[in-house]
């Protein structure tokens, strides 16, 4: 039995968690689940948006899995996300994105992975005013040998072991010399150890405007924190959106688990949120826990259900009045 600690967060967020919950219990995968509490959510019940009870459960089960956040103004915390992946150093941030048939985009065949440096980089939170009128401000970018060569080297174990082709590193190094430079000369390193891994480099503005004409050159993406962030919401667009995106956070002993998307408060409540992205960050969960075939299970309907565009809420297929509990039967109903 695994024990995970779920935190259904803010918005929409319970009730996607709760058809992620449902789904995962149908498919015969051996979950214990123990509800924590962050977000908004955490700051009306305890006064706090990251409580002690959360820490204790995620320091004790090392696998979360999460709802969206809504991040709490005033209070201290720039961000809970940012917050749990630099305590756990949960390294690497890992989002696929895939066509599905049965969503319409320019494209039919994009399948990138973003690999994404997760608690360095710009996104550090060293940053502050120069002056007393805070007129000029400055923000450090950290780049280390060692957090580049950790996510660097888990983009081509990710590569190796799920059967991919090509690794590209996106990089800034031709301007940021330094901070970029360590972590492209790292990357050509690395690549040497995988000479069975195809290695590819591009600078970062470059590279977006190849994935927008031609994605399918692209395999699995490793890059640092902030360019990661803004590519990976690129690959979203072009397979159908944050609602079909799941991320994982990985660390050497904690992992967790989310939709990538945010808590959409004009829609809380109403019975609209599509569950999707959320259910296959919750497969990417199962294959970590090593519960495949429950997976296997889970990603097979889901794919049936979206595919058909039948039952799925109206994101998907404008035409649908099909709600996101009826999504979520739908998926426990094909896996039978």
């Amino acid at each position: 039995m695994h024990k995970v600690t779920l935190i259904k967060g803010d918005g929409i967020g319970p009730s996607i968690m709760d058809e992620a919950v449902k789904v995962i219990d149908a498919s015969g995968a051996k979950i214990e689940w123990e509800e924590a509490y962050a977000g908004m959510s955490a700051f009306e019940k305890f006064e706090t948006p990251l409580p002690d009870d959360t820490m204790i459960s995620f320091d004790k089960t090392r696998v979360a899995f999460k709802g969206p956040l809504t991040t709490v103004v005033g209070t201290g915390f720039r961000s809970i996300n940012v917050a749990l992946r630099q305590k756990y150093e949960l390294y690497a941030n890992v989002r696929p994105a895939k066509s599905w048939e049965g969503v319409k985009t320019r494209y039919d065949d994009v399948d990138i992975v973003i690999v994404r440096e997760n608690t360095e980089g710009l996104y550090s939170g060293l940053e502050h005013y120069l002056t007393s009128k805070k007129d000029i401000a400055e923000s450090l970018a950290v780049v280390t040998r060692s957090g580049s060569q950790r996510v660097i080297e888990y983009a081509f174990k990710y590569a190796r072991d799920n059967n991919r082709k090509k690794v590209t590193v996106c990089h800034k190094a031709n301007i940021l010399k330094y901070t970029q430079g360590i972590f492209l000369d790292v990357a050509r390193e690395t690549a040497a150890r995988y000479p069975d891994i195809q290695f590819d480099e591009k600078i970062v503005d470059a590279a977006c405007m190849h994935m927008v004409m031609n994605p399918q050159q692209f395999d699995v993406v490793v890059t640092t924190n902030m360019f990661g962030d803004i590519l990976s919401d690129l690959t979203a667009g072009l397979v159908g959106g944050l609602g079909l995106i799941p991320g994982a956070n990985i660390g050497d002993d904690a992992a967790l688990f989310e939709a990538v998307h945010g808590s959409a408060p004009d829609i809380t409540g109403k019975n609209l949120a599509n569950p999707a992205a959320v259910i296959m960050a919750g497969v990417m969960m199962l294959n970590h826990l090593g519960e495949f075939d429950a997976a296997k299970r889970i990603k097979t309907a889901i794919e049936k259900v979206v595919n058909e565009g039948r039952y799925v809420t109206p994101d998907l297929n404008p035409q649908s009045k099909v709600g996101t509990k009826e999504m979520g039967d739908a998926i426990v109903g094909a896996m039978a």
